[in-house]
C-alpha cells in the first residue's frame, strides 16, 4: 500500500514543509516554554522527512512522476514473428526484451537520482542547521535550568530564615510561658 502515490514532486516537498511548520505550531502552543527544543524538533522532523522522500523516491524509481519528460521507453523488437527462420529467434526476443528492460530501468534510475538528490541534500541542510540549533537549545536549557537553581537556593535561603525565627519566636513563647508572668520583655 503505497500513500505517497498522489502525490508529485512538488507536493513531496510542500508536505514535508507544512509537516514541519504544523508541528512547530502545535509543539509551540502546547510547550511554549520550550520553544528552543520545538524549533530543534521542527528541523529535525523535516530533515527526516525530507530524507524519507528522498528514499521513497529512490525505491519507486521507475514511477513516471520523477522522469522530466526526457527519453521514452525504449522497446524491443520481435524477430520471432520474421518469416522462416523466427521460430528460432524466441529465445533472442527474451534475452532482447531483458536487455531493453534492463536499459530502462537503468534510465528511469538515471531521472529519479536527481530527484532524490534535492530531496537528500535539502535533509542534509536541514542536519547542518540543527547542530547549531541544538547547542543554542541546550544553552538556553542549561541557563533556565541555573535560574531555576538560583531561585530554588533564594526560596530555600528565605524558608531557613524564617525556620530561625520561628525557633526564637517558640523560644520567646516557652520563656514567658516558663516565668508565668503574660509577655516577656525585651
Amino acid at each position: 500500500m503505497d500513500l505517497l502515490v498522489g502525490l508529485s514532486r512538488d507536493e513531496l516537498r510542500t508536505f514535508s514543509w507544512i509537516a514541519a511548520a504544523v508541528f512547530a505550531l502545535v509543539a509551540g502552543l502546547w510547550r511554549w516554554r520550550r520553544l528552543h527544543w520545538t524549533a530543534l524538533g521542527a528541523v529535525l522532523l523535516f530533515a527526516a522527512l525530507n530524507a524519507g522522500a528522498g528514499i521513497y523516491v529512490l525505491n519507486t524509481f521507475r514511477d513516471s512522476r520523477w522522469s522530466a519528460g526526457g527519453e521514452p521507453p525504449l522497446s524491443a523488437p520481435s524477430f520471432s514473428e520474421t518469416p522462416i527462420v523466427g521460430q528460432y529467434f524466441g529465445p533472442l526476443d527474451s534475452a532482447l526484451q531483458g536487455m531493453v528492460g534492463g536499459v530502462n530501468d537503468f534510465l528511469a534510475f538515471k531521472q529519479a537520482l536527481p530527484v532524490a538528490l534535492d530531496f537528500l541534500a535539502v535533509s542534509g541542510w536541514a542536519l547542518l542547521l540543527s547542530f547549531p540549533l541544538a547547542v543554542l537549545a541546550a544553552v538556553i536549557s542549561f541557563a533556565m535550568a541555573r535560574r531555576r537553581a538560583a531561585e530554588f537556593e533564594k526560596y530555600r535561603t528565605k524558608v531557613d530564615l524564617l525556620e530561625d525565627e520561628l525557633e526564637q519566636v517558640k523560644r520567646q513563647i516557652s520563656a514567658a510561658e516558663g516565668s508565668g508572668h503574660g509577655t516577656p520583655v525585651s
